[in-house]
């Protein structure tokens, strides 16, 4: 009966805008509706599937050379489960904060909540802190690896400017997504942005099927410590990206319908990571160890620069999709959050573009980033983090039994949520962010020894750079 009443509530200022919604029948706000303004269980799951695979996609071959055909494959399916379980941990935080406020009668219709807010709202400030700290510089280098994959793609269909240049180029492109106000808004992008992924995965599949297997290929991975727990880092960082989930599910009309989108978002993308992956391996084998970026071995073709274009329409998006809690918190920050002129919100925005392009310019290693991202960053602030929270949160027996969203049973109920939990927590502890980090950060420091900060041109053709 409780969980009947908790239900009511969660949902009550949804049904609300819904109605406020379908009340106006002009054909602009037709028109809006279809194209820009999402709140849908379906614009949920397209947001989740298109955000979680974006240039990732084009590095994971690269991976593959550091672990292993095997490991591989085992990391990318290990680390999927894995990454939607705590995506539902975070969920569940989250249906639990916004019940709890919405019985105070907190009206969150101007207001979009994010997953600091749920720490601070259920655990306090010292969480709240932590999670700040560690989602905020996530998804800052998140957007910063975005521009660098667009200075990195384009070079592949334009070589007449360094790949700096392209940063600089793009840097700005991107600055516009101080214009979306929020996930609602992403209805088009995110359906486009999954279908531009699936045309380059399959691409690069059939393209690397064709062309077969390069004289004298050789696949002798895993050779080295370090290049095999960076390339099982790159894989935790792939499935690390429910780091949005917050805002995703506040963006939906009813997100207490959230529940297993994450799941299947994410067995959507092992659909395209794994064939991809597997495919460009097979054909360059060892090749790629020095080809962070496997759109550079594929041949020229019309095909190719399709995927290319798709790509880095596809950063675009997911640069917003990285930005645009940044933007919020910067809003909450200066105060204007609320406000509903878009034009201050946007102007108040653009500084936060300012370091992200900085960093892009300073650190161009696409690949290699990825790695050092998702072993110091990924690791806390996706599975450590809310495993962590989710067990202190329902330590006593009262917080279990009036729980909203209670583990299901099928997986031992609390005992078994505990279990998994204190599994994450230890082997992300140790292989993610100790090995990972520490293997990560050797081939980072090694980049930058063999590149230099500020590189020209990363990995270019020695003529070109």
């Amino acid at each position: 009966m409780a969980s009947e009443k908790v239900e009511t509530v969660v949902a009550g200022n949804y049904l609300e805008m819904e109605r406020e919604e379908e009340g106006s029948k002009s054909t602009s706000s037709k028109f809006s509706k279809l194209f820009w303004h999402g709140g849908s269980v379906y614009d949920a799951w397209f947001s989740c599937a298109s955000n979680q695979v974006a240039q990732v996609l084009l590095t994971l071959p690269y991976s593959f050379s550091q672990l292993g055909m095997v490991s591989g494959i085992v990391f990318q399916l290990f680390y999927g489960v894995m990454g939607s379980w705590t995506a539902y941990l975070i969920t569940a935080l989250y249906v639990e904060y916004r019940t709890r406020k919405e019985r105070e009668k907190v009206d969150f219709r101007n207001h979009v909540i994010q997953w600091f807010e749920v720490l601070d709202g259920l655990l306090g400030k010292h969480w709240r802190n932590l999670g700040l700290f560690f989602n905020c510089t996530f998804l800052l280098f998140g957007s910063v690896i975005q521009l660098i994959a667009c200075a990195s793609n384009i070079y592949y269909v334009n070589d007449n400017l360094d790949k700096r240049t392209w940063t600089y180029i793009f840097g700005a492109c991107c600055a516009t997504t101080v214009f979306i106000p929020s996930f609602h808004n992403y209805r088009i992008w995110s359906f486009l942005g999954l279908i531009m992924t699936t045309y380059t995965a399959w691409y690069m599949t059939i393209a690397s099927l064709i062309h077969g297997q390069v004289e004298g290929v050789t696949h002798s991975g895993p050779t080295k410590l370090v290049l095999y727990f960076t390339g099982a880092t790159n894989i935790l960082y792939t499935f690390g990206g429910h780091a949005v989930t917050v805002e995703i599910m506040h963006a939906m009309w009813k997100p207490q319908k959230f529940k297993m989108i994450y799941l299947i978002a994410t067995l959507y993308v092992l659909t395209l990571t794994l064939p991809s992956a597997s495919a460009v391996y097979w054909a360059f084998g060892d090749m790629l160890l020095t080809h962070s970026n496997a759109l550079s071995l594929l041949p020229r073709t019309g095909f190719r620069d399709i995927a290319v274009i798709l790509m880095l329409i596809h950063q675009f998006i997911t640069f917003g999709f990285a930005c645009t809690p940044l933007y919020f918190v910067w809003e909450k920050f200066v105060g204007v959050h609320e406000t509903k002129s878009l034009l201050k919100r946007a102007l108040v925005r653009l500084p936060v573009v300012v370091p992200i392009w900085f960093l892009a310019i300073i650190f161009p290693f696409f690949g290699p980033i990825n790695s050092a991202v998702g072993s110091l960053l990924v690791s806390f602030t996706v599975y450590i983090i809310p495993a962590l929270a989710h067990m202190v949160t329902f330590a006593s027996a009262p917080a279990r039994e009036n729980a909203v969203k209670r583990p299901p049973s099928i997986l031992g109920g609390w005992i078994g949520s505990y279990s998994m939990n204190v599994f994450v927590v230890l082997w992300v502890l140790v292989v993610g962010f100790g090995l990972g980090g520490w293997a990560s950060i050797l081939n980072f420091i090694h980049q930058i020894n063999t590149f230099g900060l500020f590189a020209k041109c990363y990995q270019c053709p020695t003529h070109k750079a």
